[in-house]
């Protein structure tokens, strides 16, 4: 004799929905990808992250030489720039590091904080502030190595044109699936949070 029907028709529901692989929450039915076992992602899945741990890699061992000067890798990298470019402004140096300006405040300011840069009056108009390395600033630069972030544009700017067009609209897709909810609209400098480099350069 044939086992008699479920008289829940809610659990026969969820039985055929486990089946078929479909999850159900609340009204919505979401559908779950199924499992392949043994099926390889394809070929430049591969290439692209050995190409991301690459780069983080570099990063990483640029952060590790940065580190011995006593400064984080973001106010190293503004501090060079505003070595490099006199009478730069704040929003000079949000272009000269590819950063958004609200960004490249924050790492300012602590620049400001540790007396490695001073706000003065530019030379070309007296009412405009300008960003000038202090005495102290440029001794700490002349014990420091290239700051990587400079390498890593200038490798995305060598490429040709289309590539980077290319690159920019693959790395934002990547980015907009993988930035957890709630990020900021405007990420900040690399290695930004880093303040074990401020704590060292105030002693």
């Amino acid at each position: 004799m044939p086992p008699a029907p479920s008289a829940d028709p809610g659990a026969r529901r969820s039985a055929r929905h486990r089946d078929s692989g479909v999850s159900m929450s609340s009204s919505r039915v979401v559908k779950q990808p199924a499992y392949r076992p043994g099926v390889a992602h394809p070929p430049d899945v591969r290439l692209a992250l050995d190409a991301f741990r690459r780069i983080v890699q570099a990063l990483r061992v640029g952060r590790a030489g940065e580190g011995h000067a006593g400064l984080g890798g973001a106010q190293l990298f503004a501090l060079q720039q505003i070595a490099e470019h006199p009478d730069a402004s704040v929003n000079d140096v949000a272009a000269l590091t590819c950063t958004h300006q609200s960004s490249v405040s924050v790492v300012i300011q602590r620049l400001v904080r540790q007396r490695l840069v001073a706000r003065v009056a530019s030379n070309q108009d007296r009412r405009r502030q300008r960003l000038a390395v202090t005495a102290k600033g440029r001794r700490l630069l002349g014990r420091s190595p290239v700051a990587v972030q400079e390498h890593l544009i200038a490798a995305i700017a060598a490429l040709p044109a289309a590539d980077r067009h290319a690159l920019a609209r693959s790395l934002s897709a990547v980015a907009r699936l993988v930035a957890p909810a709630g990020a900021a609209p405007h990420p900040p400098m690399f290695f930004e949070d880093d303040v074990s480099g401020e704590r060292r350069t105030r002693r």
